[in-house]
């Protein structure tokens, strides 16, 4: 592989976990020798012909019938954070994810002050939705909720939201999203790509300023069961001034849905001259939403799911020769995860808004382009980063040498290095591709540009040309000398998706730092963020680095460790991390397979021993010490996670082969050892790259 001689240094200077000397060797001699299969959530290779969707459905449990219906609070009224790349429960809405609940026809009962019929049904419906520890967790962040508003306490942390995780059936997060709100009205429910999360009501808060809580309480639980032709009172109140501030209040954040009316009380009278305010649903509102939801449903967004086969072609360039050929944008393409570019890739992909046909008839088309499709089917949602197992490698290793001054015979060190890993693991480095190949930029610097607001900074490093002569690198050229966006772009390569995409919205917008924020949402979500997660991967290959410098295999003080081994990685809750202590390291409690160490973002804790101020001191030194890992202007929230410093690979077989498949394991064969090559296959978990994997098997840097 060609690399970079900076990227050599940075990986060289990367630790190893086993003892064998290892061997030399030659990977991706061409893309055949290095092929990825997805596995996808159900543990399928995505390469089998399936006519099962690729998507995990939970066991259906009981129908909703009589239960609250789902909250119609308006997208417009919530925060941008709660906006920011959610999907939103809205009154109108009528196609996509966690979308409001219709239960049918079935009656229910008309309560005048629009309580439900009975809490009981809520609480039974989350003791058989959650386990007993999530359950138990979101009634302690309803409390610590209710606790911070009664001392004043701003909202502000991780403590803020309190995520249920990802629910996969949709029937089950419509229930959970209603029992949730009628449970706890001073919570609200976010979902995203099956994961729900609950967070604070602020608008619940600032109705408890005007009116009792006890009021507040009852008016968002009549808001959210939305009975047809009820309607809901609040205390009378003889302060005409208060009383116009509640209606300006409810008019302002629920005026699309409900219409507000004062009337007198019926012993209304000069000496007596209280008045309530009346709150009923928009009679118009209601009915146009019943037509809206037809209408959706007439007009169902298309999704359709397959399985992309490439070959030496970069993931985003690929998704953008489909995104022209079936003219929809790249944004419109959803995946589970990243694939290599010298390799021969298969992953699980969604487009929207295509249909199966429409994919189907452009199969010759891309062949051209090294890319095939196949397992095509209609789905109900897209795919998300992480929506997967792991992946499957086929991988030949070619020109087997035994390490300089080693005269050991090759075929046992090739046994020992694969069998002490096999049994030991590896050390879980993020890999190159996380960071790309150039020489003189790497994506790490651009998340760090992003990181600190530095769009101009962060435009020019994504177009900073290589020490090539090219069309793609004098294009780039040009345009750091001039920032003549218009004419770069008519330098530029077609086939430079992302580089032309970005230039169209510089010569749109300008090369100024508002310029620089709309360029960068030319690139979808997954793209953007990409870049971040690129720093926050650099620092934690040189956490683990200093680690195990520091520590070794030692579990120690301070360390963290995962308590969940079921759990992935990238998914690993806060509650399944914990701290060790000096007892536990004492007694050698935990073992370093468990230990964890935190991927940056805002949700996070580090360690209690030399590694938390290590975090500090970088995080100092690149001049993010005060970054809350939030990018609003990009819409990039990027809460953190735990990864395991250790992994092992899955499934792991080998054999030894001539260039002409002779097995050399036969008796009696005689080998040229510099014809040997070594065919390994092996299943790793989502995120963990093979090639790191590899390196802990040779010994050697790429």
């Amino acid at each position: 592989m060609e690399e970079d001689t900076d990227f050599r240094i940075r990986f060289s200077s990367l630790c190893f976990i086993t003892d064998h000397v290892g061997f030399h060797g030659t990977i991706k001699s061409s893309p055949s020798d290095f092929v990825v299969i997805e596995i996808d959530e159900q543990g399928q290779l995505v390469n089998k012909a399936s006519d099962e969707p690729i998507y995990k459905v939970n066991k259906i449990l009981p129908g909703p019938n009589n239960l609250a219906k789902k909250t119609n609070l308006d997208p417009q009224n919530l925060s941008f954070e709660e906006r920011s790349n959610q999907e939103v429960n809205t009154l109108a809405g009528c196609s996509g994810d966690d979308q409001n609940y219709e239960p049918g026809s079935e009656k229910e009962d008309t309560i005048e002050d629009g309580t439900s019929k009975s809490e009981e049904e809520n609480i039974d419906v989350l003791g058989s939705l959650l386990d007993e520890k999530t359950n138990e967790l979101l009634n302690q962040f309803a409390c610590d909720v209710k606790e911070k508003w009664n001392s004043k306490t701003e909202l502000i942390g991780p403590s803020s939201e309190f995520s249920l995780g990802r629910i996969l059936d949709k029937n089950q997060r419509a229930i959970l999203h209603s029992a949730i709100r009628q449970k706890f009205p001073f919570l609200i429910t976010v979902g995203k790509n099956s994961e729900i999360v609950v967070k604070p009501n602020l608008e619940y808060k600032e109705l408890c300023h005007l009116v009792s809580e006890e009021e507040a309480f009852d008016f968002f639980k009549y808001l959210d069961a939305k009975k047809e032709n009820s309607k809901f009172t609040f205390k009378p109140n003889i302060n005409k001034d208060h009383r116009k501030a509640v209606h300006h209040f409810i008019n302002k954040k629920f005026g699309n849905l409900v219409e507000t009316k004062s009337f007198p009380e019926p012993n209304y009278s000069a000496d007596n001259p209280k008045v309530v305010i009346t709150v009923r649903f928009r009679e118009k509102a209601h009915k146009h939403r019943k037509r809206s939801l037809h209408e959706c449903q007439e007009r169902k967004v298309i999704y359709t799911a397959f399985t992309l086969r490439k070959e030496n072609l970069e993931m985003f360039e690929a998704v953008g020769f489909l995104a022209i050929k079936l003219g929809v944008i790249p944004s419109d393409f959803s995946y589970a995860g990243l694939k290599d570019k010298k390799a021969i890739t298969y992953q699980a992909m969604v487009v929207r808004k295509v249909t199966p046909e429409r994919l189907k008839n452009i199969e010759k088309e891309i062949e051209k382009k090294r890319m095939n499709v196949f397992n095509i089917r209609s789905v109900d949602d897209s795919l998300r980063l992480g929506q997967l197992k792991g992946n499957h490698f086929d991988i030949v290793i070619r020109n087997l040498k035994n390490q300089i001054n080693d005269s050991a015979n090759l075929r046992e060190r090739i046994l020992e290095a694969v069998e002490n890993v096999k049994n030991k693991g590896f050390v879980n480095y993020y890999g190159p591709q996380r960071f790309g190949m150039g020489r003189k930029v790497h994506t790490d610097q651009i998340g760090l540009a992003l990181l600190k607001s530095e769009m101009v900074k962060a435009v020019q490093l994504f177009l900073t040309p290589e020490e090539l002569d090219d069309p793609v690198n004098r294009a780039k050229k040009y345009f750091l000398q001039t920032e003549d966006a218009k004419g770069t772009l008519s330098l530029m390569p077609e086939f430079k998706v992302r580089e032309r995409a970005l230039l169209e919205s510089l010569h749109r917008f300008g090369v100024t730092e508002e310029g620089c924020i709309q360029a960068w949402f030319s690139f979808p979500h997954s793209m953007r963020i990409f870049y971040v997660h690129a720093y926050s991967s650099k620092i934690w290959n040189e956490a683990v680095s200093y680690r195990l410098a520091t520590y070794g295999s030692r579990v120690v003080e301070g360390d963290l460790v995962c308590l969940d081994e079921d759990i992935d990685d990238e998914h690993l809750p806060s509650s399944k991390v914990h701290l060790v202590t000096e007892e536990e390291e004492s007694a050698n409690t935990y073992a370093i397979h468990q230990v964890v160490l935190p991927v940056l973002g805002y949700n996070i804790q580090y360690p209690k021993n030399k590694l938390g101020k290590w975090y500090q001191e970088v995080l100092s030194r690149d001049g993010l010490q005060t970054c809350r890992f939030k990018i609003p202007t990009l819409k990039l929230n990027v809460p953190g996670c735990y990864r395991k410093i250790l992994k092992h690979p899955c499934n792991l077989s080998y054999q030894l082969i001539e260039d002409h498949d002779i097995d050399v394991t036969k008796e009696g064969s005689h080998i040229d050892e510099a014809t040997l090559s070594l065919l390994i296959s092996f299943d790793l978990d989502a995120s963990c790259y093979a090639t790191v994997c590899l390196r802990e098997i040779m010994k050697h840097d790429f």
